[in-house]
């Protein structure tokens, strides 16, 4: 994990203190997990809770609150090099199969990141660490 280099950028604990006050992030019980500043990466988990499950008691993720996440942790990839998150331009996502379990995990990847917009591509896995679904980004770098 890299250090935070310049006034911009948001460490780990500012990226999970905007999750915590967020109206409706809070409710995805997001925790941060790390941010390489250098590969411009980010890592976050979403706990499974009952009213993100596509029928009760199967453990599967609905797909709802797995394109929300997506959307979170791609804003954040970039937004954590501006300071803060950032509008969403276009979101795309291929759910590849059932995410089932007790948590799943997003990673962020910046693939371009200039004035007017950047790319971001998400991969988010199970505990098992199985591929479950695919996003891409396209995100405003300017926080507000």
């Amino acid at each position: 994990m890299t250090d935070a280099k310049t006034p911009e950028h948001l460490d780990r604990q500012a990226v999970q203190d905007i999750f915590d006050a967020s109206p409706f992030i809070s409710t995805l019980n997001l925790e941060v997990g790390e941010l390489n500043y250098d590969t411009m990466e980010i890592s976050v988990r979403m706990p499974m809770q009952a009213s993100f499950e596509r029928r009760a008691g199967t453990a599967q993720f609905h797909g709802g609150p797995l394109a929300a996440f997506i959307d979170v942790v791609g804003d954040f990839a970039i937004g954590m090099l501006v300071g803060g998150g950032v509008p969403t331009m276009n979101l795309r996502i291929d759910y590849l199969k059932p995410a089932i379990g007790a948590a799943v995990t997003g990673t962020a990847k910046v693939r371009r990141r200039g004035r007017s917009m950047a790319v971001v591509d998400i991969d988010v896995s199970d505990e098992k660490g199985a591929l479950v679904a695919v996003g891409r980004g396209t995100y405003v770098p300017i926080t507000g």
